[in-house]
């Protein structure tokens, strides 16, 4: 009896003396997990505040973050599109939308929309990018005192509302301006190519008018700066053109209906000069290369050559 009692406390005490080491390796895991969790925790609460105080470390990590996802974003895709059948409207460009130059009329005011509808059917362009422009030339004209049925009509004469429109000569855009003399404006657009941009056309345009009107001290003036007819005799009825198609547009804002196919009244055309007793031989060179045609409307003739407006 006495070999099996010994050994039943010998397994007794081997048996306690696992527990109790599993108990004390457990306990002692555990207090040196709390403690390393005390210590990380403490060191990423250091690490947060010196992040936080450092703009420029803060901003290289968003950097890196942002290109990691990028890189996965690209690799997703790359792995679809070997899956997939090739599309060009799979990713969508979700800014188009805010790029695009256009409203919906109905966001207009009364008068504005009246505009943009005569102008968008009379110029045969929709009117949501003409309600845009309407919209602009309204904020525009505000700001620098210039009526907007006026800039309206500039570019209904200049450039029948073609924002990529260009001249013989190099005048460009919505308003037809010489980019190349009026380079300096557009470089707080980010450079030339901006003039086929029609709000910043626009912008340019308006601002070079103003600063016609104001050179010339009128508006019919500041019309034949615009279009570089400053130094000649005529401007081939340009501002007389540009002054009946603001009339038009006067006339809708006033409520007044304008038929859409309403013809510019015809310019009125100067007396011919008194002509010398002596006619010139018609065998002169000068003569024949500079007289105008007798059988050509001045009318009719096109806008000045704008080379004539380097010096506006």
């Amino acid at each position: 009896m006495t070999a099996p009692r010994s050994w039943t406390r010998i397994q007794t005490a081997t048996a306690e003396s696992v527990r109790v080491f599993i108990a004390d390796l457990g306990n002692g895991l555990l207090a040196v997990s709390h403690n390393s969790l005390a210590v990380i925790g403490l060191a990423v609460l250091s690490v947060t505040f010196v992040i936080g105080g450092r703009a420029d470390v803060r901003g290289m990590l968003e950097e890196r973050a942002l290109d990691w996802l990028v890189e996965r974003q690209e690799a997703r895709s790359a792995e679809s599109s070997q899956l997939e059948e090739p599309s060009l409207l799979a990713q969508g460009d979700f800014s188009a939308v805010d790029r695009a130059t256009a409203i919906d009329p109905s966001e207009l005011n009364r008068q504005q929309a009246a505009v943009a509808q005569w102008l968008a059917r009379r110029y045969k362009v929709a009117p949501e990018p003409v309600g845009r422009l309407v919209q602009e030339s309204w904020s525009l004209g505000k700001r620098v005192g210039l009526e907007p049925t006026l800039i309206l009509a500039i570019v209904a004469i200049e450039s029948s509302f073609n924002p990529f429109a260009q001249s013989a000569v190099g005048a460009q855009g919505l308003m037809q301006v010489l980019t190349r003399v009026h380079d300096d404006k557009y470089v707080a657009f980010g450079g030339n190519h901006a003039a086929f941009d029609p709000l910043t056309n626009l912008r340019v345009g308006v601002q070079v008018l103003k600063d016609c009107i104001a050179k010339a001290g009128s508006v019919e003036g500041g019309l034949r700066h615009y279009v570089g007819a400053a130094n000649l005799a005529s401007d081939g009825g340009y501002a007389f053109k540009v002054l009946a198609e603001q009339e038009f547009l006067l006339q809708l804002i006033k409520g007044r209906s304008v038929p859409v196919t309403a013809r510019l009244p015809v310019p009125p055309v100067s007396a011919p000069a008194e002509q010398p007793t002596t006619a010139p031989a018609l065998t002169s060179p000068t003569n024949a290369a500079t007289r105008p045609s007798a059988t050509v409307n001045p009318v009719l003739q096109s806008k000045p050559d704008r080379v004539a407006a380097l010096s506006y």
